[in-house]
């Protein structure tokens, strides 16, 4: 099994650096940060309202540089230093004993850090979707940051920092449960906690510029090649299926949902061949160093379909005004890619096949049992931490939500006396 664990054990560093190694994860770590800025602020931006529009970038690029500070300070230590099965220690905090050449695995501990930072900038980035165009900036900073230490990085920890999920074998290559369910999560409760956009399900809210949005969404399809190839931390066999893998399922995703809309509605969308391609990517995730072209073709449609649905009922039959449709294609693709990563990763499907379990568990049903837990877990900690942080948060800032004036006059001129257009 190789996974991000595998890789980076720190002190156990007699291997000698490996260049090819190094410079892929140098550049997997230039494409994951290409998927925040400017990849989702471009596709989050596309899809409010013009009144909106800075509003959303101003976020993507300040939870960018307070999320990567943070990583520094403390979060990568909460998350790889060597603590127990919920919570790492103390000894990476502002990098200590890391210097140019302390390794991790064949890698630079630098470069792992630095990789794992554009991990740790795009997650809590993803949870913009859930409350766009309504709640503070100074709410959105604080819960941001209180955020990323309080949920991303102990998860992160439990999952590929050898914590109580790792020492399970949970199944998650690149982050089912440690980006897409943690992010989908936050931002459905934190959408049910601020309640609906004014006007919402009453008048059509449409996205303002989807030519941004299409221009976004190709940068997170390139930039996803080193979110999920980077994650085999090694320029091998590994990476390049996952990458394979990652761009198949993506391609299914994308043609599920447009099929699903031409028949449903007698035309294709843009938007739905986006948020398809969206959905397939978050589904192959998890799964994507575990398993074959076969399987990432089965995952890639069963995203679109469910994701598509789950969207479907999440707006219209729950009424919850999930801005950007975060959980039901960020969230509910994370956790269909950890479920089927348990069984699209047996040896025995044929020309579904992956590449075997986890060390310690023998067939399908064991491997499906611990990927059970990984979500039931990441779900239920995430929805009660980030529930209380929005609390405390709203507490601070005399409430989370901007006044109704302010919402209807825009987020751009109110929060930041500026306009994204002046034609």
């Amino acid at each position: 099994m190789l996974t991000i664990l595998a890789c980076c054990s720190f002190g156990a560093s007699a291997q000698e650096m490996n260049g090819a190694n190094t410079a892929w994860i140098l550049t997997s770590s230039a494409l994951v940060l290409l998927m925040t800025l400017p990849g989702l602020a471009l596709f989050y931006g596309g899809l409010v309202r013009s009144k909106n529009v800075l509003s959303i970038l101003m976020q993507c690029f300040s939870i960018a540089a307070i999320a990567s500070v943070l990583w520094l300070l403390l979060g990568y230590s909460i998350a790889f230093d060597e603590g127990n099965g919920f919570s790492g220690g103390l000894g990476r905090v502002m990098l200590a004993g890391v210097n140019r050449e302390t390794l991790s695995g064949d890698i630079p501990e630098v470069l792992f850090m630095l990789f794992q930072m554009t991990f740790a900038v795009i997650t809590p980035a993803l949870i913009i979707g859930g409350f766009a165009e309504r709640m503070k900036f100074s709410a959105v900073l604080i819960f941001s940051a209180l955020w990323l230490l309080l949920v991303y990085a102990p998860i992160t920890h439990w999952v590929w920092g050898g914590g109580w999920l790792a020492e399970m074998g949970l199944y998650d290559f690149a982050g089912g449960t440690v980006v897409h369910i943690t992010a989908g999560v936050a931002a459905l409760v934190t959408a049910m906690v601020l309640g609906p956009r004014k006007g919402y399900l009453q008048t059509a809210i449409l996205p303002h510029n989807m030519t941004m949005t299409v221009t976004g969404a190709g940068m997170l399809w390139v930039g996803w090649f080193g979110f999920n190839g980077g994650s085999a931390l090694g320029a091998n066999g590994d990476a390049a299926m996952a990458i394979l893998v990652t761009h198949i399922s993506a391609s299914m995703g994308a043609m599920t949902w447009a099929a699903i809309e031409w028949r449903k509605f007698g035309k294709p969308s843009v938007l739905g061949v986006v948020t398809g391609m969206v959905a397939g990517l978050g589904s192959i995730t998890p799964a994507s160093g575990f398993v074959g072209p076969g399987g990432a073709v089965a995952i890639g449609l069963a995203g679109g379909v469910i994701c598509f649905y789950a969207t479907v009922y999440i707006k219209q039959k729950l009424t919850i005004d999930d801005s950007l449709d975060v959980f039901p294609v960020h969230g509910v693709g994370g956790i269909l890619g950890t479920l089927l990563a348990g069984v699209f990763s047996s040896t025995e499907l044929g020309v579904f096949s992956g590449y075997g379990f986890a060390d310690g568990i023998t067939n399908m049903a064991g491997q499906l049992g611990v990927q059970f837990i990984g979500v039931a877990a990441t779900l239920g900690y995430t929805a009660a931490v980030s529930y209380l942080l929005l609390k405390i948060v709203g507490f601070l800032v005399k409430g989370l939500r901007v006044g109704e004036e302010q919402e209807v006059s825009g987020l751009d001129i109110h929060e930041h006396e500026e306009a994204g257009y002046n034609l």
